[in-house]
């Protein structure tokens, strides 16, 4: 009964949050805008001396950035956030109400403060409990800066100092002006004045704001998969690992797993920027699948994480929507190529015949093995190589990339090399790599494609000719069904194109067609139709359509076609990998 009543006003934190938004703005507005403060408050605020009105004025500024800054974690339902905001608002009403005379600004503050006072039930969710440690790091070694940086700025400026200041009026100088205060030092020049008090108060506002970021940040724990988990996923794979394809990217080692009660069914994920992300479906026995989304699903609300999945097959999103009370929106489809259906023979076949027919005569062999019959020598190489093909500095993947290659724990994937005779002057041991597939077991009959990459001045046609020889060598390896590429949209741009396709399915596929000049959506599923396919549906899972926007930014960092740092490439490739172009329209394809 007390989680039923902690989620019955669910429109308390926003309510909160834009309220304490407002408040802050204004507070910063009548703080900083002269005009907004009323000729009769300026007659008032005359009569009290210098330093409580200008301490008022800095604690109106301040408060009111610290309302801004708290409103978007209030709606978060962080409990953090409100215990500060209920100390801040009256704070604020009191400074408001004896010193500025504002009584209606401070009649509005401690309505919303008796309101979050009554609805503190909504304000459960926790935060990171490392942050409280580096904030306070972050606070001493960046105010121990401020003092340093405030003292040359204070003391770069001898000309225009008026007297000789004692080493104490000095400091105390900085130390107001890193608070937003006027020291006892004067200058000369109005213009000095002036850049020294800016110059203080900014470096002051920044440790202010980095400090309450790190204080009131979601909680980002640390992904990583450890060796006994590690085991468990494996072992639960090893007996029902063929319901998904995706399953074994789960053993992915940066991210976090959480076991249905039972123990016997495991959701992996990874949180990006506030968003819990899985992928697939879960991993177990199907009956215990309900348990591990309620506990996904609980786990988010105790954090104020918004819970998502990329990816989950049909069976999945019913089992994400029923017992997470989620929604599900289909973006694309997955091409699974049955073996024993595959041949290069007839009409149908004719292009990929012939670009393999092509490339071979080129002087291109494959080879097909287990990662486990490697040498460490052949490992290495086909590491270094991959690596270099790759493109950026950044490994990408996430829900459709296992991250590594080689590893001894790994035995059971299967690598196809494309080699080629070393060119003149080329340093090789006999053969030359030239493009790479890596599959990934799906249960004990199938592989699921992990990695493409080729050299960038290799031959057309060449990742057709590594497909088709992994599938022809299939049924060596025990392999019944091979997932390749993930097609997005593929229904609409499959559908679009047909007669009687209506209006808006038409503009939908224009649409498609447009943004594929970017992002490689239509020629991708083109790619993965030449081999015939069977097309299987996969769905995001989302809570609210208001959050798609931000799964969708959190699965490109996750993704990392977003990173940290300078401004990159735009998105040009789906997650997973770029498929060979036709021989007429040949690209430099990037690699993965």
């Amino acid at each position: 009964m007390r989680d039923r009543s902690r989620i019955s006003r669910p429109w308390v934190p926003a309510a909160a949050g834009y309220a304490a938004l407002i408040i802050g703005i204004l507070n910063i507005v009548k703080a900083v805008i002269p005009r907004f403060r009323g000729t009769r408050v300026a007659e008032l605020a005359g009569l009290l001396p210098g330093t409580v009105t200008s301490l008022a004025q800095a604690a109106s500024l301040v408060t009111g950035i610290l309302l801004v800054m708290i409103a978007h974690a209030l709606r978060r339902r962080k409990v953090r956030a409100w215990r500060a905001v209920v100390l801040l608002l009256p704070l604020s009403a009191l400074v408001e109400l004896l010193y500025l005379r504002r009584s209606v600004s401070a009649m509005i503050g401690m309505l919303v403060f008796v309101a979050l006072v009554a609805g503190r039930r909504e304000f459960h969710a926790l935060s990171d409990p490392r942050t409280r440690l580096r904030a306070l790091w972050n606070f001493l070694l960046l105010g121990v800066l401020d003092v340093a940086i405030g003292w040359v700025v204070v003391n770069a400026h001898p000309r225009t100092l008026v007297g000789d200041p004692a080493f104490g009026e000095r400091l105390r100088h900085v130390l107001l002006g890193l608070v937003g205060l006027e020291g006892p030092i004067r200058y000369s020049s109005g213009r000095t004045a002036d850049l020294v008090y800016f110059s203080l108060a900014g470096l002051g506002l920044l440790t202010a704001v980095t400090t309450l970021y790190l204080a009131l940040r979601p909680e980002k724990p640390v992904a990583e998969l450890s060796p006994e988990q590690e085991r468990t996923v494996r072992a639960m794979l090893t007996r029902h690992g063929e319901r998904d394809s995706l399953g074994y990217f789960a053993l992915r080692r940066d991210k976090s797993v959480i076991f249905s009660p039972s123990g016997k069914a495991v959701i992996a994920y990874r949180v990006v920027a506030g968003v819990m992300l899985a992928s697939g479906d879960p991993i177990g026995d199907i009956e215990a699948w309900p348990g591990a989304v309620r506990r996904f699903v609980e786990e988010a609300r105790r954090h104020a994480w918004v819970p998502a999945v990329i990816g989950c097959s049909e069976t999945g999103g019913e089992v994400w929507t029923r017992e997470g009370g989620l929604s599900a929106l289909e973006i694309g489809d997955e091409a699974v190529v049955e073996v024993a259906g595959f041949t290069l023979q007839g009409r149908a076949m004719r292009n990929v015949r012939q670009m393999v027919n092509r490339t071979e005569r080129a002087g291109y062999t494959c080879r097909v093995r287990r990662v486990g019959e490697l040498s460490g020598e052949e490992r290495e190489r086909i590491r270094r190589a991959a690596d270099s093909w790759r493109g950026t500095q950044t490994e990408r993947g996430f829900s459709m990339a296992l991250g590594r290659f080689g590893d001894p724990a790994d035995g059971d994937c299967v690598v196809v090399t494309a080699h080629k005779a070393a060119r003149e002057g080329a340093a090789s041991s006999g053969d030359d790599i030239r493009a790479i597939l890596h599959f990934v077991p799906w249960g004990g009959d199938g592989i699921s494609l992990d990695l493409m990459r080729r050299d960038r001045d290799a031959d057309p046609g060449l990742n057709e000719l590594l497909i088709v020889k992994a599938l022809q060598a299939a049924p060596g390896l025990g392999v019944r069904r091979v997932s390749l590429n993930f097609a997005m949209f593929r229904a609409v741009l499959a559908r679009g194109e047909r007669l009687g396709a209506g209006p808006v399915l038409r503009a939908w596929h224009s649409v498609l067609v447009f943004l594929s000049r970017w992002f490689q959506i239509e020629s991708l599923y083109r790619f993965n139709a030449k081999f015939h396919p069977v097309w299987l549906p996969r769905f995001v899972v989302y809570p609210a359509a208001r959050d798609l926007p931000r799964i969708g930014l959190s699965a490109l960092q996750a993704e990392a076609f977003i990173t940290v740092g300078l401004p990159r490439a735009p998105f040009r490739r789906p997650p997973r990998v770029r498929p060979e172009p036709e021989a007429a329209e040949e690209r430099t394809p990037l690699p993965r």
